[in-house]
């Protein structure tokens, strides 16, 4: 419970940490855009270190991170390839196109997941009339799935044909963490399948603000003009990179407990009649119900839910969305 609510709507609604609001406090700050911050410079350096890469950069969101990367990897009139239900190509208001110049070429995936014969059947012949493929994006773990995580093994496989044809992959890694812990293993297994990746402090870590972008200190480098492009270089960032220090140090291991009330709450809820709960695609933190048997939009159903006290994303016209995070705790399930 956080503020009196039984708040399920996102993860994004997490508040810091008091060992965060210390550490934000305490800070040590510089320009980031002129000489540098040095805290924002140690977050970067750890960030990289943790998903095995060898530079990272400091953004505001996972959007903008996302875009960065999109920005650096392509050039315009390029295809990028991604996930049907991709984040990319639902919620980042048309970024990759609006700003990239860049066509979608959408692969329907098995709960998010992009199998790697498909991924290979998109990329393009290179033929006169088509356009290049420039970039494979993947989503880990995948949200309008449902949370669903991908295996190193199949981001492997999709990796080897990425190589085979010469195409960089980005990773939307906004809850890697998330996926880390799902599948017992560390972050870098999963980020080393690709050529960049994003991730999020501010959804289960619990930080305020900011993503990281991960790759070779090449990338990074033309990332950052990329950043500055679009308004993303931050002054005395150190206030805010410092509690997303914390939120690495601290928070990723007790995402297993998000992922155990979400399992909970599934549960729960699929024996309510009139939902319908997959609980194949429960693993993480992210639980999907549809509500059709109900026989009202899922946004009435949100709106009667609100009155009573609980919150939920009407995601789609059928579907609710709940999210478990460290302010849910069992009770609030039950």
């Amino acid at each position: 419970m956080l503020n009196g609510k039984l708040d399920f709507r996102s993860d994004t609604i997490t508040e810091p940490t008091e060992e965060m609001r210390e550490a934000m406090k305490r800070a040590r700050v510089g320009d980031d855009g002129r000489e540098g911050d040095p805290t924002v410079r140690e977050l970067e350096e750890y960030s990289a270190q943790l998903l095995g890469k060898e530079a990272g950069l400091f953004v505001i969101s996972g959007t903008m991170g996302n875009l960065v990367s999109v920005l650096t990897h392509t050039r315009h009139g390029q295809e990028v390839i991604l996930e049907r239900d991709a984040h990319l190509f639902w919620t980042e208001v048309a970024g990759i196109a609006a700003v990239g110049g860049l066509l979608v070429n959408r692969v329907a995936g098995a709960d998010g997941i992009m199998a790697a014969e498909d991924v290979a059947a998109a990329v393009r012949p290179a033929k006169l009339h088509f356009p290049e493929t420039g970039l494979i994006c993947l989503e880990n773990t995948h949200n309008m799935a449902g949370g669903t995580v991908w295996s190193v093994a199949q981001m492997a496989a999709v990796k080897a044909v990425a190589s085979r044809h010469g195409i960089p992959v980005h990773l939307d890694g906004a809850r890697i963490f998330n996926a880390a812990v799902a599948l017992g293993v560390p972050a870098k297994d999963i980020a080393g399948q690709t050529d960049s990746a994003t991730f999020c402090l501010s959804k289960g870590l619990s930080a305020p603000i900011g993503s990281l972008i991960v790759g070779t200190r090449t990338f990074i480098e033309a990332a950052k003009k990329k950043r500055q492009m679009l308004g993303g270089t931050t002054r005395q960032g150190g206030v805010i990179a410092a509690a997303g220090l914390v939120a690495l140090k601290t928070m990723v291991d007790r995402l297993a407990e998000d992922h155990a009330l979400a399992r909970r709450l599934a549960e729960k809820l699929s024996s309510v009649a009139g939902l319908e709960v997959n609980l194949r695609t429960v693993q993480t933190n992210i639980v999907r119900t549809k509500v059709s048997g109900l026989g009202v939009p899922a946004a009435k159903v949100a709106e009667l839910l609100a009155k009573e006290n609980v919150h939920v994303l009407a995601q789609q016209a059928d579907t609710l969305r709940w999210l478990t995070h460290r302010h849910v705790t069992a009770a609030d399930v039950d």
